[in-house]
């Protein structure tokens, strides 16, 4: 099993760069989508990268700094402008972060030159490995699923649809038993011809296993002792929820209509969304306990094809930039943005409420966990407001959702199982 990395390359960009930073990021893009990338694009071919599931180039230009002012409060005290790079990959991300300055260096070297602290003399992959930031709560929908696997079984359930006799998705054959066999003899002559590649999935890296036990029973022993001051906790939260500024106005109309001039070019979009944390120690030391404590359900709960209810998102994370003053939220995920707000909404409100809740402005909480999202219209405008353009979006495998990804995993099995009934036989047949 191979596990899946992220990695967050974040730089403030220089002074005077901006204009000719998203020149160059836009010469990256598909001329027919804006803000898909070209895989094969001269500057950065994504395409060349097969552990590489997702990636983005985003610029991090937080207006919502300014509602601030709007209540007499000081602002976070932040770079005016951020260039982000991040993505997901199969292995370790240093591994990655290697390949991309061996094969595609000196287009790195272009983007970067834009940012603060970067030129010509500098080393790429020492650069990039420090600024690659740590991310607080790290989310992937099925551990271990590798890109090589995801192209592989989507070759293998064409291979297979294409042969399958019509009809047998609505009625039964005759004789299931006989028609998966002869499609397992397909399949086996294929292999044979070197023509349909099934992988065997690589050994789990060797201490993998132990450190995510000790992850599943370390965390829980740290936060033991905050337990002891949980009531004081509680009180503190209680009287912050009932005087913490509310601001959701409406977006502004040419903000949403550029948002959705990026979005639903594929069956997957992008979200990238970045908002301050509210001011006072208490917030800053609530934060990291529930990143935390989500980060863990990630790893150990979750992370076999749902995140709670929702089982429409690729890859999500949380990285707090600013001394913890800002938060970065980024996913990836199946659907509209409609529906991908409304599935947060009705399935995860209060997930939702327990980290953005800390953020400044959100729509009012109670005890941390209920009203705020359930105020529907003023989360979708919260939402939309901390939400930033993606300039340059890349996804190893568009047109599949995780729909089709878990439906080919389930083919793959049935083809790797020596035996099955004629029941078994005929549910394998109907997912062609």
């Amino acid at each position: 099993m191979t596990p899946q990395s992220p990695f967050t390359v974040l730089a403030a960009v220089a002074a005077g760069r901006e204009g000719a930073l998203r020149a160059l990021l836009d010469e990256m893009n598909l001329a027919h989508k804006a803000g898909t990338a070209d895989p094969a694009n001269a500057v950065l071919p994504f395409g060349r990268f097969n552990k590489l599931h997702y990636a983005r180039f985003a610029l991090l230009d937080d207006s919502t700094l300014a509602d601030f002012d709007l209540f007499g409060l000081p602002r976070p005290q932040v770079p005016p402008l951020y260039l982000v790079f991040l993505g997901v990959c199969d292995g370790p991300a240093d591994a990655q972060l290697a390949e991309f300055a061996h094969f595609a260096g000196r287009g790195l070297a272009r983007i970067f030159s834009h940012c603060e602290g970067f030129n010509t003399a500098t080393d790429l992959l020492t650069w990039m490995k420090s600024h690659n930031l740590r991310v607080d709560t790290n989310y992937v929908n099925r551990i271990g699923r590798t890109v090589r696997q995801v192209w592989e079984e989507s070759a293998l359930q064409k291979a297979l649809s294409a042969r399958v006799p019509r009809g047998t998705a609505h009625a039964a054959p005759t004789d299931p038993q006989a028609v998966r066999q002869a499609l397992l003899d397909f399949v086996k002559d294929e292999q044979s011809a070197g023509r349909l590649p099934l992988t065997e999935p690589e050994p789990t890296p060797p201490g993998w296993d132990l450190r995510n036990a000790i992850h599943l029973i370390v965390v829980p022993l740290m936060l033991l002792p905050l337990v002891l001051v949980l009531p004081v906790a509680l009180v503190i939260l209680r009287q912050q929820e009932k005087t913490d500024p509310e601001h959701c106005p409406r977006p502004e109309p040419a903000a949403v209509l550029g948002m959705q001039q990026l979005e639903d070019h594929d069956l997957t979009n992008s979200f990238t969304a970045l908002g301050a944390v509210k001011p006072g120690w208490f917030r800053r030391a609530l934060v990291p306990v529930i990143l935390l404590l989500i980060d863990y359900a990630a790893r150990h709960v979750f992370g076999k094809g749902h995140l709670a209810r929702i089982q429409t998102i690729h890859f999500a994370r949380w990285v707090f930039l600013d001394d913890r003053q800002r938060v970065l939220f980024a996913s990836d995920y199946d659907g509209s943005h409609e529906s991908y707000m409304d599935d947060f909404v009705n399935k995860a409100a209060w997930g939702l409420n327990l980290v953005f809740s800390n953020g400044f402005g959100w729509p009012r909480t109670d005890w941390l966990v209920c009203g705020g999202a359930r105020h529907e219209q003023r989360f979708k405008h919260y939402q939309r407001r901390h939400q930033l353009p993606t300039q340059v979006w890349y996804r190893a495998y568009p047109g599949l959702t995780l729909g089709d990804l878990e439906r080919n995993r389930r083919i793959r099995a049935g083809v790797d199982t020596e035996r099955m009934n004629d029941a078994q036989a005929l549910a394998w047949l109907r997912l062609l």
